[in-house]
Parts: C-alpha cells; structure tokens; sequence
C-alpha cells in the first residue's frame, strides 16, 4: 500500500512537475478571492448606501430602482452562468484576461450579497442616532458616515468574513472559461494520469485548510467584537 501511495503520488505530483498546477492555481484562486471581494464591497457598499437612503428619506428612486433590478438579477442567476456572460458575451468581442473576467463575475455577484449585508447593518441602527446627528447639525451624509457607519460596519464585519469564505469556495467555478484556479489545476493533472483521486483530494483538502483559517480569524473577530461591547 506504501508503495502504491509513493507511485500514485510521484505520478501525480512529481513527474514532469505537476505539482505547479496545484500551486499556480491555488496563486490564480486567492488572488481572484481578494480583488472580487474588493470590488464585490465596493459595489455592495455603494448599493447598500442607496437603498438605505431611499427607505430613509424616499430620494434617489430611480437609482434605487436600478439597485434593485441588479440585485433581483444577480441574487436570482447562477454565479457560473454570470461568470461565462461576462467573458463569452460582454467581452466576447475583445481580448480580455480570464483571471479579469473573474474578478468582475464574482465581484459584482458579491456586491449584491455585500450590499444586502450593509443594508441590514445600517437598517439595524436606532433612529435615534439619526436624529442625534441631525440635533447636532450634522447633514445626512454626515451622519451616515460618522455615526451610522462605524457602528453598522462593526455589526456586520462577521458576515462580511463569511462571504470571503463563501466567495473562496464559489471561485472554484472559474475553470468553466478555462481559468486555471485550483480545482482545474487538479483537473489538468487528472486528465493527465487519469487518477482523479488524488489531485481532487490535494484540492479538497487545500480548500479545507484555508476555509478553516479564515473560519477561526472570523471567529476571532467575533469574540472581539463581543468583548469590545461590554
């Protein structure tokens, strides 16, 4: 059995350096994971500030009634089917690199999970802090972004925490136009040595290891937030 593990693993992992498949793209899958996330709160902060906005003081209808429509689209299609969109059919006719595409696909599929997530925190807000800003002579905007903000970031930094992990393991969709993330990297080496068992465990078992890590940072900043409240 020893022996049969040694040769499995130098065929899969060894010979002709198939282990840069796993490596390159695990660098493809994290480096996806981070930008999406950046623009997906980007965006969600932005459709969150005016949806919040319009249930608050009935302003900007219009652009509120965009959000909603990009919202209903994105939370009502499959992430996979947004991905190839984008890279078949918006930029079908230019050049245009898969790890990019990715990032928008995932990111503006974020967005709309982040914008819901400030939505419920700036939501959660007492109307009297509204009105304290106000008292003070604060604009709205100011309020907003020097009293409701900090305290409805503070509130959903978990959540936002778990949509990174749950963004992690979405991007293993991205092979889909040929992106070489992780999971295609371990197909590569399955189409290879057409060992399946392996490559997809060595995949399984690298998603596992980093959800994990970033569960126990959530978990963390968690803890913090709750002693930080007493």
């Amino acid at each position: 059995m020893i022996e049969k593990f040694r040769a499995d693993f130098y065929q899969n992992f060894i010979k002709d350096d198939r282990w840069k498949y796993i490596t390159e793209g695990l660098g493809n899958t994290i480096k996806i994971t981070i930008f999406a996330v950046l623009l997906g709160i980007a965006l969600g902060f932005l459709v969150a500030m005016i949806r919040s906005t319009y249930e608050k003081t009935h302003k900007l209808g219009l652009l509120n009634l965009l959000c909603n429509i990009y919202l209903t689209v994105i939370r009502g299609t499959p992430v996979v089917i947004q991905l190839m969109i984008i890279y078949f059919v918006v930029f079908g006719s230019v050049r245009i690199n898969k790890v990019v595409a990715s990032v928008l696909a995932f990111g503006i599929n974020s967005g709309a999970y982040v914008a819901e997530i400030f939505r419920s925190g700036i939501m959660s807000i007492d109307n009297g802090q509204f009105e304290a800003g106000r008292s003070l002579g604060f604009s709205y905007p100011q309020t907003m972004f020097y009293i409701i903000m900090p305290q409805a970031f503070k509130n959903v930094l978990p959540a936002l925490g778990n949509e990174f992990i749950v963004l992690l393991k979405e991007t293993s969709v991205a092979g889909y136009i040929a992106v070489q993330d992780l999971t295609k990297g371990a197909d590569i080496i399955r189409s290879r040595t057409f060992s399946a068992f392996m490559p997809l465990m060595a995949a399984a078992m690298i998603y596992l290891s980093l959800v994990t890590i970033f569960s126990y940072f959530v978990q963390r900043l968690e803890r913090r937030l709750r002693n930080s409240d007493h």
